[in-house]
């Protein structure tokens, strides 16, 4: 990206191994100060107030140079530098500054930088002082697949970024005041050991903890990372290191959102030493706000914390989780980041320091800055709201909560013990389910076993596809796919994952269908698509298995049948199991299936195939969908255009959505089945 001057000769000299301070005034925060003359004169002390109190009072520091503005693009940037200067003008404005102290801000030393860094990063970034606008020109490209831009001043304002950071951590850690605000740029916890990307050049926090620890008696350090993207540069600096507890809270989105890849995942919780002091509650969608990461500071970060009792709490803030931040697209107001300080600045005896990070919304940055400085000064939140946590943020903290208790006893619930340990005395529960299944099914409706011929199918599916007798000789046949059922449980106890066996139960929605289906004179070919594979599975993609066998029972035994009129019922994963089958076998499908039915839950987009217009079209004529009311597919008109009928429950959970749509489902398989039935859903959608 280009540069605002016109040559090197007009930028900031480069960097020297040495700790130079930086005198700006506290007046403006920006130049020097060239009213100091008109300046008021200072207030008369009292006689009986020492000379030293009104220093000595100051509990609260802060760093701030606007030299690091001069780190700038000339096409312009969302790592924009009024990105500090709007939080300064802020708190300058709002009457905080006043009581806070202005901490010196310099930049770091290189012997600093390599406690994170290589010698290599820190030579490549101080030699971007001598790019010349053709430089910058040439390797923009290059630069834009880091997401970064340059300027010649970049060094010296990432320097003192870092810097500003070190000497707010070190005034903590050495009680010249008890909390700190560094509102410094560019941000630094994308920065990693070897490589500077995601607009950051140094990894400002991870850096400053090294130096805490080397400098002061302060050993133990939390780091909570609340910026919108996770920190890949912080988290893998002390990824093997137990002194640094590493949270982070961001946008995952299955590895899909900044900086992408599974490293921010919640599996991913250090290794060696460090295993378990990486915390990551990784975000499956865009949106959250308030209720979401509340509940996940009460369910995680607060227990695991507490648990740790560190001596240092740094939180990476970056603002872009805020409402208005289009980047992040999440909905934090500045009150919840104000209860997320107040509850992280009781840990560690109070010493607590805040490092700017992303945020690119300059009201929304400004707001929120102002919310957590007023509680570093010591004021209490502002009331909240009620809150109500959303369905997949819940799932996520709960996900979370289980991967930790590996590792940490505050954290409610607790996995089980591997079952390696107990094998020769154990059964998986799924395995008691599939025997019970078995008997159920064979007892009641005198539903028999479908033999698997292939190795890879009956490892997976061994005991998990039934018919009833007359498979062979009816001519209308139910394909039903769907899994085991809600297994409901309540625990023995907070410690432990012993079942409370006599207020646990099995939900199983297939019974009604089948009772149905047996009524009518109608055959069944009933597959339990369990959605989680074993280790020993040969196939390649967990998305295979019920596509495979869906497949494999079609050709060798549907198509051997004399069914000549078939609908298709998919449940929940066994959606995707149907649908893998009409993309796979499309021309005989089109030619014996009547109708398709799909039962999806609210965070599952039904599918549609794409093969070809005439199988698209087939489809659409001939299937039905059914939904939550809520679900996001009304969102999309291009989806909704798809689908042939689509049909709105007021239900979010996925097993009682198929129990409320059972009559309408049934009414559309009885007309399609019907012998005046010409393909057509005719009276059947409004039975749903």
């Amino acid at each position: 990206m280009a540069s605002t001057s016109g040559s090197k000769s007009g930028s900031i000299p480069p960097a020297e191994d040495r700790m130079d301070v930086d005198t700006e005034t506290l007046d403006t925060g920006r130049a020097s100060n060239k009213n100091a003359a008109a300046a008021p004169a200072p207030r008369v002390r009292a006689s009986s107030m020492p000379l030293t109190l009104r220093e000595s009072a100051y509990q609260v520091g802060y760093v701030y140079s606007s030299k690091m503005m001069a780190h700038s693009c000339v096409h312009g940037h969302c790592e924009q530098p009024e990105r500090i200067s709007r939080i300064f003008d802020i708190l300058n404005q709002s009457g905080c500054l006043e009581k806070m102290k202005r901490l010196p801000i310099r930049r770091v030393l290189r012997e600093e930088a390599l406690l994170v860094h290589s010698q290599a990063l820190w030579d490549k970034v101080l030699a971007l002082h001598s790019l010349t606008d053709q430089d910058i020109a040439d390797s923009e490209a290059y630069y834009n697949d880091l997401s970064l831009y340059v300027h010649p001043n970049t060094p010296y304002a990432a320097q003192l970024s870092a810097g500003g950071v070190i000497e707010a951590s070190l005034a903590v850690a050495r009680g010249e005041v008890k909390r700190a605000f560094a509102i410094v740029r560019p941000p630094g916890h994308h920065a990693e050991p070897d490589e500077h990307m995601g607009f950051c050049f140094f990894n400002n926090v991870s850096i400053a903890a090294k130096v805490v620890q080397m400098r002061s008696a302060l050993k133990r350090i939390l780091i909570l990372d609340w910026d919108v993207h996770h920190g890949n540069g912080t988290q893998r600096a002390f990824y093997d290191d137990p002194s640094v507890l590493y949270i982070s809270l961001h946008r995952y989105e299955g590895g899909n959102f900044y900086p992408n890849g599974p490293f921010g995942s919640m599996s991913s919780c250090g290794e060696g030493p460090g295993l378990g002091y990486s915390v990551n509650i990784p975000w499956p969608e865009k949106g959250m706000g308030d209720a979401e990461y509340i509940l996940a500071f009460q369910k995680v970060v607060m227990p695991i914390a507490l648990e740790f009792s560190p001596d240092l709490v740094i939180i990476s803030a970056g603002f872009d989780a805020a409402e208005g931040d289009d980047l992040g697209e999440c909905h934090v107001s500045p009150a919840g980041y104000a209860h997320m300080t107040h509850m992280l600045s009781s840990l560690a005896g109070g010493k607590l320091v805040v490092a700017l990070e992303g945020g690119y919304c300059l009201d929304a940055i400004a707001a929120s800055a102002l919310a957590v400085t007023r509680v570093v000064l010591g004021e209490m939140p502002p009331q909240l709201p009620p809150l109500t946590a959303s369905e997949a943020a819940t799932e996520t903290i709960w996900q979370v909560s289980m991967e930790q208790s590996k590792y940490w006893k505050n954290m409610d619930p607790k996995v089980c013990e591997p079952m390696e340990e107990l094998e020769q005395i154990a059964i998986s529960l799924p395995e008691l389910l599939k025997a019970h299944r078995q008997a159920y099914l064979f007892k009641t409706h005198g539903m028999l076993e479908v033999p698997l011929m292939s190795a890879a199918l009956v490892e997976r599916f061994n005991t998990q596809v039934a018919c009833t007798s007359d498979i062979m000789d009816n001519d209308t046949l139910i394909v039903f796919a769907h899994e085991f059922g809600n297994l409901s449980v309540e625990l023995d106890s907070v410690m432990y994952c012993n079942v409370r066996q006599e207020h646990s139960y099995l939900v199983d929605c297939s019974k009604e269908l089948l009772t149905w289906a047996k009524a009518k004179g109608y055959a069944v070919l009933d597959v339990n698509v369990f959605p989680k594979p074993f280790p020993k599975s040969k196939l390649k993609h967990t998305d295979d298995y019920g596509a495979a066998v869906m497949v494999y029972l079609w050709d060798n035994y549907v198509q051997l049948t004399s069914a000549r009129r078939v609908v298709l019922v998919g449940h929940g994963p066994g959606c995707k199991a149907i649908m893998g089958l009409i993309q796979q076998r499309a021309a005989s499908v089109m030619k014996s299936v009547e109708g398709v039915v799909q039962v999806v839950g609210l965070h599952t987009i039904p599918t549609t195939p794409s093969n070809t217009m005439s199988l698209r079209q087939w489809y659409f004529e001939n299937s039905i969908v059914v939904v939550p009311s809520n679900h996001p597919i009304f969102q999309d008109s291009k989806a909704l255009k798809k689908h042939g009928s689509i049909f709105r429950i007021d239900e979010e959970k996925p097993i009682k959505l198929i129990i409320r749509a059972m009559p309408g489902i049934q009414g559309f398989i009885e007309q399609k089945f019907s012998p005046l039935s010409a393909n057509s859903n005719g009276d059947a959608k409004g039975h749903v």
